[in-house]
């Protein structure tokens, strides 16, 4: 096979064969003008005479035997048992008595993916993709939180403790804490993200939302913002103050499928890094102390 170093190419080869056959020259006298060896030289020849120009391209150095490989019936097995439990390979490998690194090289022999690849109920493989350029798609989302009380709920003081009676007396009569609106916008591309926390999740306020965002790409080299992904929400479909938040940053609306939120994956991956690494990473007194506590 060529690589870096090879002294023939496919080219050289027939260079090769074009002196020695039709120049009738010596091949010891044409080897040492390409500055290759003697029998690099007549193997080349010799391939040429059996196969003609085909026997000037690269092929595979396996061999053609293998005594060794796995046994065809046992690969079904392997093969049977990862479709039907959908296992790894350290744990396939003690029901079919094989080391884990034989049950690696068959299922990769077999192109099968990884597990992390695939949605385990149906085996399908997730389709996985990636804009080519910053700004050619910005997924936006809002993650709704529920807001914290003054002084911490029950998180912070504990289930049963006097703090947590009253809140769920509040409750009870009405007084709700209400929500904390978190919008992020995230580039398909960069996976750069951009968060703001707001006390609702209106028209105007998702508007004002793209607008901050659209400014704040643009600082870290991201613009012209070509598409904007969204949900099905009424904020987005039917608000004028969105479509002409849109125009402004000049941005096509494009909104997910029904029930289906891997369209919008990577801003619902973002949401469940938010959760787990900021939101409930630890307890907050309050949601103004978690609101300070979210990344810049």
């Amino acid at each position: 096979m060529s690589h870096a170093n090879a002294r023939l190419t496919v080219h050289g080869r027939a260079e090769l064969i074009r002196r020695v056959i039709e120049q009738g020259r010596p091949v010891a006298h044409v080897v040492v003008e390409m500055n290759i060896s003697r029998a690099t030289g007549y193997k080349w020849l010799a391939r040429w005479r059996a196969e003609g120009p085909a026997g000037l391209i690269d092929r595979s150095s396996r061999a053609h035997r293998l005594p060794g490989r796995t046994p065809r019936g046992l690969e079904d097995k392997i093969l049977a048992v990862r479709a039907a439990r959908k296992l790894g390979p350290a744990r396939i490998a003690p029901l079919v008595g094989l080391a884990p690194s034989t049950v690696h090289a068959v299922l990769r022999r077999h192109g099968m993916h990884r597990l992390a690849w695939m949605d385990r109920p149906s085996g399908v493989v997730i389709r996985r993709y990636e804009r080519a350029a910053p700004g050619e798609l910005l997924h936006v989302d809002v993650k709704k939180l529920g807001a914290i009380r003054q002084g911490g709920g029950w998180r912070v003081h504990g289930r049963g403790s006097l703090e947590h009676l009253a809140a769920q007396a509040a409750l009870k009569a009405g007084r709700r804490a209400g929500y904390d609106y978190v919008h992020c916008a995230i580039d398909d591309h960069t996976r750069l993200a951009y968060a703001e926390i707001h006390p609702d999740e209106s028209a105007v306020t998702c508007a004002a939302f793209l607008r901050s965002a659209a400014a704040w790409f643009a600082t870290v080299g991201v613009t012209g913002i070509q598409r904007v992904m969204t949900d099905n929400a009424l904020a987005y479909r039917r608000s004028q103050a969105w479509r002409q938040a849109l125009a402004d940053v000049g941005a096509q609306a494009r909104f997910t499928r029904n029930y289906r939120p891997q369209t919008n994956g990577k801003a619902e991956r973002f949401n469940r890094t938010l959760a787990e690494e900021w939101a409930y990473v630890r307890p907050f007194a309050s949601s103004a102390e978690r609101a300070a506590a979210l990344p810049e």
